[in-house]
């Protein structure tokens, strides 16, 4: 995702310390009167199936394929067969607009270069933001196979022929020809033996390629794409098992209320990897100041299943499942300089450097 280059000066002070400014790059909600508004982000989960379709066409002959050829179970009908291959998961960052908060611009306080994201989720303070990683997109990927032709190798009496029967005989003949002359020539009882090796190997190659030509006319074809689907998640709360998607054998990805797929589940369990906060004195509490706010992520163990296995299982960090704590304004002054690098996803702090002039 590219950030759109956008600087508003603001006047942060009208007194003694005039000409100071805030920068605001790639902002979006606006500037209030007194600072400048931001925004937190929640995480969501981008679910990424990489899948295989098989798609099968009927013979021509294929009503004869066992009577003339001996060929059984011969399918005379076209279908699809769906495989799912893979689950992947890659989280990532949308604005949470319940987490809104506004750096104060005051007097004697240095002005920051804020980085926020298109949607106004803060990225970054006195420092170049990271690029957002852009997410998977479903694409689908054709079968590249090059495939043999059958009304090439129909000879003139096949196509001759009165009716579909008849011609289904004739071809099954030529494919026993093809079979017997191809054993003659591996036998070196042909009537034309090729004089060395190579064309012996080429020989053998033209007649395996006419009958396997011949042969789809009777077992029909096969062809694969692989497919790559995607699909968001956004965890509220822990879960135990909740329906994700539903994928069918012979339809692919379906609606979760198609009951032609099977179904599979996301669990969601937060390992509550963050220290209990410190208890606070009531008496001396103060009151909230609204300067820098950030996340502490919680990390998450989040499993994708189905009755039969385990399709995924990792721990992810994730900011609905943390908590959010701020940063003194005293780090914002003239004593300081203080850059900041927040993750896009979970809104926590990459990368804190704090400089005295």
């Amino acid at each position: 995702m590219k950030m759109k280059k956008m600087f508003v000066a603001v006047l942060a002070m009208l007194s003694l310390t005039a000409g100071a400014q805030t920068e605001v790059s790639n902002y979006v909600p606006g500037l209030t009167e007194n600072g400048i508004t931001f925004f937190l982000p929640k995480t969501r989960l981008h679910i990424t199936l990489t899948a295989t379709r098989k798609s099968y066409a009927p013979g021509e002959y294929c009503l004869y394929a066992e009577r003339f050829l001996r060929l059984k179970n011969v399918t005379t009908a076209a279908y699809d067969e769906w495989t799912l291959d893979q689950i992947s998961i890659m989280p990532f960052g949308v604005v949470d607009k319940a987490q809104a908060y506004t750096i104060k611009l005051k007097q004697k306080t240095a002005a920051p270069l804020v980085g926020l994201a298109p949607d106004g989720r803060l990225l970054s303070v006195n420092r170049e933001a990271q690029p957002i990683e852009a997410l998977p997109h479903p694409y689908v990927v054709k079968d590249s196979t090059v495939r043999i032709n059958p009304e090439d190798y129909k000879t003139e009496e096949i196509l001759s022929a009165g009716n579909t029967q008849k011609m289904a005989e004739l071809a099954a003949g030529e494919i026993y020809d093809i079979r017997e002359n191809r054993a003659l020539l591996a036998k070196g009882q042909a009537d034309f033996m090729p004089t060395d090796g190579e064309q012996l190997r080429l020989m053998l190659a033209s007649l395996a390629t006419q009958e396997e030509a011949l042969l789809q006319l009777f077992r029909g074809t096969c062809t694969t794409e692989k497919h790559v689907f995607t699909l968001e998640f956004e965890p509220q709360a822990e879960t135990a098992q909740t329906l994700l998607f539903r994928f069918s054998k012979f339809l692919g990805l379906v609606e979760n209320d198609n009951m032609a797929g099977e179904p599979y589940y996301i669990s969601v369990k937060d390992l509550k990897t963050l220290p209990e906060p410190a208890p606070v004195d009531p008496k001396a509490a103060k009151k909230p100041v609204e300067d820098l706010r950030y996340i502490v992520p919680s990390s998450v163990l989040v499993k994708v299943f189905d009755a039969k296995r385990e399709w995924f299982s990792g721990s992810i960090p994730m900011a609905q499942f943390g908590r959010v704590e701020h940063l003194g304004g005293d780090l914002f002054n003239k004593r300081y300089t203080t850059k900041v690098l927040l993750s896009p996803t979970t809104g926590g702090i990459l990368r804190l450097d704090a400089e005295q002039p």
